[in-house]
């Protein structure tokens, strides 16, 4: 288990399964567990914390992001949080969250945002302000990469991808999974060579050889490096769109480095 404080929280990521991340949001009177992809660490690490789990927040409704809540919620009495749109796949939801719905819960404000794409009813928790701002967004972005499009349509998933974007630079994302080489040499091989992408990838290597996660990263570097995120600069959307013949406009871009990607 991996701990970053915040002002007036703190966050403990838990690995789990092959590659996922579950996370603890702590205060003085919330211990939240975003996406328990599975059960037995998390009560490894609420017992580590000697803590009791107040709250589970669903990003979305995939088994490796759920597969936890019923046996959590049975053994801690815990509440379940997910999106309105999902009632009906989320196990054990009792909270019913969608964009417009801020959640509190004890001294834990949370800002819910509606963020299809991977799935129609995905949605991310943002916690703090300003430069101390953590972002708990499931597999939406991923460091130098973003999550498959499993329900939703490229449009959907670029423009969630935009509003994530308008989060200061310096926020800390907090995604689902350890991805973030893979997607550096398909960066690297595919779209872009610049210096700071390699910087990236030599940073991420030296992390993983050490033991420790990519994640948490922030958005700032995500908008240099990310090739998801990269039709946002008009001067590379407009390179790219001629070198392969397509249009544009964001959406067109985005779309083909999706595709490039899932067939990489």
């Amino acid at each position: 288990m991996w701990s970053y404080e915040h002002n007036g929280f703190s966050v403990h990521q838990i690995p789990a399964l092959r590659d996922n991340f579950i996370y603890l949001i702590a205060t003085d009177e919330v211990l939240a567990c975003v996406d328990p992809a599975e059960a037995a660490p998390v009560v490894a690490a609420c017992r580590q914390l000697g803590r009791k789990l107040t709250h589970i927040l669903n990003t979305h409704h995939h088994n490796d992001h759920t597969g936890g809540n019923l046996e959590l919620k049975a053994r801690y009495a815990c509440m379940v949080a997910g999106a309105a749109h999902d009632a009906l796949r989320i196990p054990g939801i009792d909270l019913h969250l969608s964009q417009g719905i801020d959640l509190r819960i004890g001294d834990l404000a949370l800002q819910v945002l509606d963020i299809p794409g991977h799935t129609t009813g995905h949605i991310a928790f943002v916690c703090g302000e300003g430069d101390d701002t953590a972002l708990f967004c499931g597999d939406t972005i991923f460091g130098a990469g973003c999550g498959r499009l499993f329900e939703g349509t490229p449009a959907q998933m670029w423009h969630s991808l935009e509003k994530l974007m308008r989060l200061p630079d310096s926020t800390r994302f907090y995604c689902a999974h350890e991805y973030t080489l893979n997607n550096l040499e398909f960066c690297l091989a595919r779209i872009s060579q610049s210096d700071a992408v390699k910087a990236y990838s030599t940073w991420c290597k030296d992390r993983l050889d050490k033991g420790i996660p990519s994640i948490p990263g922030t958005l700032g570097r995500e908008k240099q490096c990310n090739p998801m995120l990269l039709p946002a600069d008009e001067a590379f959307r407009i390179n790219y769109a001629k070198l392969h013949g397509i249009g544009e406009d964001a959406v067109s871009v985005y779309t083909h480095i999706r595709e490039a990607r899932n067939h990489w």
